[in-house]
């Protein structure tokens, strides 16, 4: 190389070469590669490969169509439902058992009513007389109803949820005592709006009547007056006590 920069440099040498010579040598070659050595090349990072982003829009929605394919097929195969097809959870009704005359239609006031918001609540109305029941340890009180309205015979077996009492439970005309009925809900455990304990101790007047005397005794009478009266536990009792009265304060009664 040396050899010929010096040669180039000589002006005699330059003027004995042939025409267009110089421009020959002068013209611009495609530059040429330096050889890589192969430790290079080693060291050379490989191209990435194609990004997802640039592959072909039918080859995603396959994808995502398998995809989807086989999310169902898991969910067949352990047995879920798939997500599209879950319906909200629909609440029972709440069941208000209430025992009064049909004089009055309770099933209005609660019409449209719901129980915190979340449950309805579903009247079923009859009078002591016309329900049966059977309370259990464990099942509740199963309630079956026999009633005529509007002159069809209308026939239920239900479990209640709830009661509400607004009949006298007992009577001393024949066939009118149905304490065992109000035993009965309490034995099944079913929630009263007024106290099963409350109508059951209302069957008895005379036992309403010492729990006011409790009271009476506890106030006295200026704050809390009661009629006096008289309890006896029998008829006969009220005989012999009439006979003893007769006979001491009016000795000469019948005497004529």
């Amino acid at each position: 190389m040396n050899f010929l920069r010096r040669r180039l440099s000589d002006s005699s040498f330059v003027a004995n070469l042939p025409n267009g010579y110089m421009m020959d040598l002068q013209r611009p070659e495609s530059p040429t590669p330096p050889p890589i050595s192969p430790a290079t090349e080693r060291k050379q990072p490989q191209p990435p490969p194609p990004s997802s982003a640039s592959a072909p829009s039918t080859g995603s929605s396959f994808l995502s169509s398998l995809s989807s394919a086989v999310k169902q097929s898991t969910q067949m195969a352990t047995g879920q439902e798939p997500t599209a097809s879950v319906t909200p959870v629909v609440r029972k009704p709440k069941i208000l058992l209430v025992i009064d005359d049909a004089h009055t239609d309770w099933a209005k006031y609660f019409r449209g009513k719901k129980l915190n918001g979340e449950c309805e609540i579903r009247v079923e109305q009859a009078e002591f007389s016309e329900i049966n029941l059977a309370s259990y340890v464990n099942g509740g009180c199963m309630v079956d109803m026999q009633l005529v309205r509007n002159g069809t015979k209308v026939v239920r077996s239900f479990k209640p949820d709830f009661v509400l009492v607004r009949q006298h439970a007992y009577s001393m005309t024949q066939g009118e005592d149905f304490r065992s009925l109000v035993i009965g809900l309490q034995y099944g455990c079913i929630p009263g709006i007024n106290s099963l304990l409350s109508i059951y101790n209302f069957c008895s007047k005379p036992w309403v009547f010492s729990q006011l005397i409790k009271i009476f005794r506890t106030l006295g009478p200026e704050k809390f007056p009661l009629t006096e009266q008289t309890f006896y536990p029998n008829h006969k009792e009220m005989v012999m006590v009439e006979l003893y009265y007769t006979a001491y304060f009016c000795p000469f009664m019948g005497s004529h």
